[in-house]
């Protein structure tokens, strides 16, 4: 383990590599060898392994048995090449052996590492292991491929933990919590209701987002019988699934399996994966993966020498350093071609520089067109990388094939995530109209946006509209359930449960690209806390008698996904098409009315009008002509058999008429 005043000497002064008599005096100096293959190269006849640590004096590789426990069987030391990068050739068939790796820096032996690049890990990753991955491949695996998307607006996102949706006694899943529970179909809950997998198909959602499914820091896997929960923003081994959702953590390869069946059977029902990432800071810094092979170089430090902190979790990573981009880049790769995931979310992306996430995209896409990109437009803190650098939300013109999620539309129709008495568009609160057309145009440049009148954003900030993520909630803060009711004391069931109605129904009939937190169609509720990421199952799970109790609910979530697929009038590609086509009707305190026309984005309606009536009164509205009733209030009927020239829009309510 290296200490903080190591770091700081590493940082600050100069970093001597005694073997080859070098000496660097900044992280700039350090060869950079991108081209170079740092993965375990394994074959049944052989095994390379490799590391890069320029500063290294000596390195060594040691193997085990096992994934935990017992002394080495081997040691060997391993050979310095050019540029940094160590290796040791083996010849012999060790598929199933464990290793690890430990550097000596200044004279020290640090603490044992099983490599940044590690593609399989024992019990609580302390250890690799030598694996042939053809092994672990289900079957049809080549076959195997997410669904078709040519936008990403096209796609509808339902973020997840993997354990919430299972958990709940009620679930009636044999394999509660696990990955292979989350993909178990047939199982139901009270009353006979679909729940798990079958209840995921049911909404017709195009996506699930996974929050974090690495392998993570918080969760003792050695101690998996007792109550633990994480959302798991705290990077271990970034290209290894989390163990603690697998049925046997010990077995490297159980988890790899079970994580790739999971991924398959999505797919087999015309679902994609987007995993949630975190490159942005590891769970633990002196002695973390990166740290222990060399020292100092991924992470940011101030011109003192300190750690930089925008992520508000001890530490953040360097990405514009050369080393750190390529691992980035390949881990997102490796990911996509190794186990099929069509989407990747970046946590707190405003910490990268924009260059990185460029390439990354780039990289992504050339291995699947169908891959999409986008994170959270934000830092949690200040960074030495300049403002102009980085991967921010108002730099997302300069990231063309990246979206990135507007808390401009999610603040605009609920109030505030930091103030708990803030309320929005739905829930009362007056002049935050133009915060949600902002988000209804997709956050571009549109003429008929107040854009000094937003809340967060006084321009626009998008090239095409499905850069911009809708949401009205997600897994970070309030439910969007409990947030209303924090806010609005006053308001009773019925009341909330429209606000949550007419809040998703903004979002999905909005250009950009849909998002939806799980068990928000069921009124979740984690008993009004904030910040659940490690309280336990009792508050985040998904309580399945919330689907028959507010099944109405449910069922017009799921209606409000089939109206969005159906139509893609409410998706369409390109800036100029919105500006072209959608234009603000009427607008006022509580009320937004838009029209849709000329068959836009080939839609089958020629006109969409929509009314969004945030009120909590009944709203009397001159449709001037005749219109096709497709949504009014709970009732949705595509086909449009009644035809009105006026309607009675009920309080907190959506209407979307339109003509042929």
């Amino acid at each position: 383990m290296i200490d903080s005043l190591s770091i700081v000497l590493i940082c600050t002064v100069f970093v001597s590599c005694a073997e080859n008599k070098k000496t660097f005096t900044n992280y700039n100096d350090y060869p950079t060898p991108i081209l170079a293959d740092l993965w375990l190269d394994y074959s049944k006849k052989a095994t390379e392994f490799k590391i890069w640590s320029p500063t290294a004096e000596k390195i060594q590789v040691h193997l085990y048995n096992e994934g935990d426990g017992g002394e080495p069987v081997a040691t060997y030391l391993m050979d310095k090449h050019p540029d940094g990068i160590w290796k040791k050739l083996l010849s012999d068939n060790l598929h199933g052996s464990y290793y690890t790796y430990q550097v000596q820096v200044n004279g020290r032996w640090l603490d044992e590492t099983p490599g940044i690049y590690a593609q399989s890990v024992g019990v609580n990753g302390e250890r690799a292991m030598v694996l042939d991955l053809e092994t672990t491949n289900p079957k049809n695996w080549r076959l195997d491929q997410g669904p078709e998307i040519n936008y990403t607006n096209e796609a509808i996102i339902y973020e997840l933990h993997i354990r919430d949706v299972t958990i709940h006694p009620e679930s009636g899943s044999s394999m509660p919590g696990k990955y292979l529970g989350l993909v178990e179909e047939g199982t139901t809950g009270p009353s006979g209701i679909a729940t798990g997998m079958d209840h995921i198909k049911e909404m017709g959602v195009t996506h699930v987002h996974l929050l974090p499914a690495f392998d993570n820091y918080s969760i003792n896997e050695t101690k998996l019988d007792s109550a633990q929960f994480n959302w798991g923003y705290d990077p271990n081994n970034y290209n290894v699934p989390e163990g603690s959702f697998s049925s046997n953590p010990y077995r490297a390869e159980v988890r790899i399996k079970e994580f790739k069946e999971m991924v398959k059977t999505f797919h087999d029902n015309d679902i994609g994966v987007i995993l949630d990432v975190v490159y942005n800071h590891t769970g633990h810094t002196e002695d973390s993966n990166f740290n222990l092979e060399s020292p100092g170089y991924y992470y940011r430090h101030w011109d003192d020498g300190k750690l930089s902190d925008a992520a508000a979790c001890g530490n953040e990573t360097a990405s514009e350093r050369a080393m750190m981009r390529k691992f980035i880049t390949e881990s997102v790769v490796y990911w996509a071609e190794e186990y099929h995931i069509d989407g990747f979310r970046f946590d707190l992306m405003g910490i990268h520089d924009i260059t990185t996430m460029n390439e990354i995209t780039k990289a992504l896409q050339n291995v699947n067109p169908n891959i999409f990109v986008y994170g959270e437009g934000w830092t949690a803190g200040d960074s030495p990388l300049t403002i102009e650098r980085r991967a921010l939300k108002q730099n997302m013109t300069q990231m063309p094939k990246i979206a990135a999620f507007s808390d401009d539309i999610r603040d605009g129709l609920k109030g505030s995530v930091f103030e708990d008495t803030s309320t929005g568009f739905v829930s009362g609160a007056v002049n935050t109209e133009e915060s949600v057309k902002m988000g209804i145009v997709g956050c571009i440049e549109h003429a008929q946006i107040d854009y000094k009148s937003v809340n967060y954003s006084d321009a626009p900030w998008t090239n095409q509209p499905w850069q911009s993520i809708s949401y009205v909630s997600c897994h970070d803060n309030h439910t969007i359930f409990d947030k209303l009711k924090v806010s609005r004391r006053d308001a009773n069931e019925e009341e909330l449960a429209a606000m949550v109605k007419l809040g998703n129904a903004v979002v999905m009939t909005s250009q950009g690209t849909a998002f939806m937190h799980a068990g928000a169609e069921m009124l979740r509720t984690k008993n009004e806390e904030h910040n659940s990421y490690n309280l336990p199952d009792s508050i985040n799970q998904i309580n399945w008698n919330w689907k028959l109790i507010n099944s109405e609910v449910v069922k017009y979530h799921e209606n409000l996904i089939s109206l969005r697929k159906k139509h893609p009038g409410f998706r369409m590609i390109s800036a100029n098409d919105v500006r072209n086509n959608l234009e603000f009707k009427k607008v006022e305190n509580g009320l937004i009315s838009y029209q849709i026309s000329n068959h836009a984005n080939g839609d089958i309606w020629n006109s969409i009008f929509v009314v969004y009536n945030a009120k909590t009164k009944t709203v009397k509205f001159d449709m001037e002509g005749a219109w096709q009733l497709a949504v009014l209030g709970d009732k949705f009927d595509f086909e449009g058999s009644e035809i009105a020239t006026k309607v009675e829009i009920p309080p907190l309510s959506m209407l979307v008429a339109f003509q042929k």
